[in-house]
């Protein structure tokens, strides 16, 4: 879920954005000022993940992250008369509405304000660049052969070979560097009239700093982050002092070349273009010389400060930074795990063949898996629906049957239970039920009945067991089933299918015998149908339609998963008259 992945994506984030402060305060003297701007890497480490789609995280069954909705009653009936359902009408669905108190529409809301804000902020990010090429139209290139060829000395002197052009215009005050292919230096006009070649050469150095450790790619950057996270007010304040900070690592670089004869006058240098601001406006994507006063007085301090960095200092920053990593590493796997609701299935799809059956599917966004079980083969209809896990509403009733025998809360001599009074819109459910019965009408009362005489934690233990779905019963005893938390994808369905049918999780043979009996569905050609159809109601409309089940005949066992959702009339009648086509053009049915 975007909603949630984001979330965590917040708190992590922040918790960083702390941590990074925290550090800078403590071991402030122990860090070089490169290593101390670096810290803010790690930053972006933290906000990459809301980059990244879920599925890259997989973290198996470490966390579980719930929806906690409240529901009604739901489900889908068989209506048919028989233990053996053969002639029945038995696709025909009866169903209760879910009510969901959370919106549908607060994803969609949520999202809609984020891309709004993106856009503004894009805006304002689209004005910093046509002001930056204002400034680079009207600037003009610098031809004085004194000043190029100190600027030639100085791109020497910071180890620098690539091409980069020296202009000046009108447009700026303080002198800037921007460009991503091509670098542009760009001076005030006419600077030369009231700057010293010393503190030319000190401007020089300073931004050729700046290309040299790639920061103007970094601004850029720093500016999609910002685009992302415009609403998160932590980031604002981590990336300002970034830039801060990065000035600080810049103009220590330049210190390191220079002479410490000439440290006040760089200083001296910085000071003198503290009230020349660009009259440019917008020049977020460029790197200033000047910046505010405060920032310029922190680093006038440093300045003041500045020493020649040990190695012993370097092997401190180093060790810090290493640390810091780590636990911010660990911050961003914890909180991706999360943030991992567990949504998709990761099938290994070695022995799979892909169709196309488009054609059965009109209306409707939907998947069919098809398992030969003696040819031990798959064949899919939708690669990426068929893992992607939905609510299996009553298709749970075939494993829940199987959980109540287990437990004894019912068995295959006596599974009667008396009804509870409750008056419900169906004449089918007003009465008492056995598995058969209970099965074929699809009795809601029935199976919460049997949910809830298992404990909770036996519940769970039975759903790990059988490894089902996201198996989160988060939703509530009785309720997590039904467009709830429990999730699971049709390919995982059938799956679930053929170890039930060949009962590999070692459960008592009779209990997976009377479960079979009670999903038993008709039978004609010598081929037998079995199943169970499930309809996930909300508000009122049919949002999630299924079909499970399997065909035997004399040449093996089919297990299938069809799945359709749409905004109303997605329901297992839809289903299984969409599966029942697919069978019959494959022989099978």
């Amino acid at each position: 879920m975007l909603v949630n992945h984001v979330v965590i994506t917040l708190i992590v984030s922040s918790c960083t954005i702390a941590l990074i402060f925290l550090i800078r305060k403590l071991f402030h003297s122990q860090l070089s000022a490169r290593w101390q701007y670096n810290l803010w890497f790690l930053l972006l480490v933290a906000l990459t993940p809301v980059f990244i789609p879920n599925y890259f995280f997989d973290f198996g069954n470490l966390f579980v992250s719930g929806m906690n909705q409240r529901n009604e009653a739901g489900g889908t009936t068989l209506a048919a008369q028989a233990p053996v359902f053969e002639n029945a009408n038995w696709v025909q669905d009866l169903t209760l509405s879910v009510s969901r108190y959370t919106p549908d529409s607060l994803s969609t809301i949520f999202v809609s304000i984020w891309v709004v804000g993106m856009i503004v902020c894009a805006l304002f990010t689209v004005s910093a660049w046509l002001n930056i090429r204002q400034i680079k139209r009207t600037a003009s290139v610098i031809t004085n052969q004194e000043i190029l060829d100190l600027f030639e000395q100085c791109k020497k002197d910071v180890k620098l070979t690539r091409r980069i052009v020296l202009a000046q215009s009108r447009l700026v005050k303080s002198p800037m560097t921007f460009g991503v292919f091509t670098t542009y230096v760009v001076l005030p006009s006419h600077f030369g009239e009231w700057l010293s070649t010393n503190e030319m050469k000190h401007i020089f150095l300073h931004e050729l700093m700046h290309q040299k450790n790639h920061d103007i790619v970094m601004n850029y950057v720093t500016v999609v982050y910002q685009l992302v996270y415009w609403f998160h007010p932590l980031v604002w304040l981590a990336f300002r002092e970034m830039r801060v900070d990065r000035e600080i690592a810049c103009d220590v670089a330049v210190l390191n070349v220079l002479d410490k004869r000439n440290y006040v006058e760089y200083g001296h240098t910085i000071i003198k273009f503290l009230d020349k601001e660009s009259r440019a406006g917008n020049v977020v994507l460029a790197n200033q010389l000047n910046g505010s006063k405060k920032a310029v007085k922190k680093r006038i301090e440093k300045i003041a400060s500045h020493k020649a960095e040990s190695k012993l200092l370097q092997l401190k920053s180093t060790v810090i930074f290493s640390m810091v990593g780590i636990l911010v590493a660990s911050q961003v796997l914890v909180g991706s795990a999360l943030a991992d609701d567990r949504s998709r299935y990761h099938f290994q799809d070695d022995r799979t063949i892909y169709e196309d059956l488009d054609n059965y599917f009109r209306g409707y966004e939907g998947s069919f898996v098809l398992y030969d079980l003696k040819a031990d083969e798959y064949q899919i209809y939708n690669k990426t629906g068929s893992t992607q896990r939905v609510s299996p509403n009553s298709t749970y009733k075939i494993f829940l049957s199987l959980f109540g025998l287990e437990a004894n809360v019912i068995t295959s001599e006596d599974s009667l239970l008396k009804w509870d009074g409750i008056r419900y819109p169906y004449e089918q459910w007003n009465r008492d039920q056995n598995l058969f019965t209970a099965m074929r009408n699809s009795t809601n009362w029935y199976f919460k009945e049997v949910d809830k005489s298992i404990s909770p934690d036996m519940i769970q233990v039975f759903l790990e067991q059988l490894n089902y779905g996201n198996y989160n019963t988060s939703g509530g005893i009785g309720q997590y089933w039904i467009e709830s938390s429990l999730k699971i994808s049709p390919v995982e369905q059938v799956q679930l299918l053929k170890a039930f049918y060949t009962n590999q999780f070692g459960f008592q043979d009779k209990n997976i015998q009377t479960v079979k009996k009670s999903i038993r569905l008709s039978e004609k050609a010598g081929s037998i149908l079995s199943g169970k159809t499930g309809t996930g109601t909300v508000n009122q409309k049919d949002v999630n339609g299924w079909f499970i089940g399997y065909v035997e005949n004399e040449e093996g066992t089919y297990f299938f998963a069809t799945n359709i959702q749409n905004e109303d009339d997605a329901n297992g009648s839809a289903a299984a008259g969409i599966t029942l086509s697919i069978l019959k053009a494959k022989g099978l049915y």
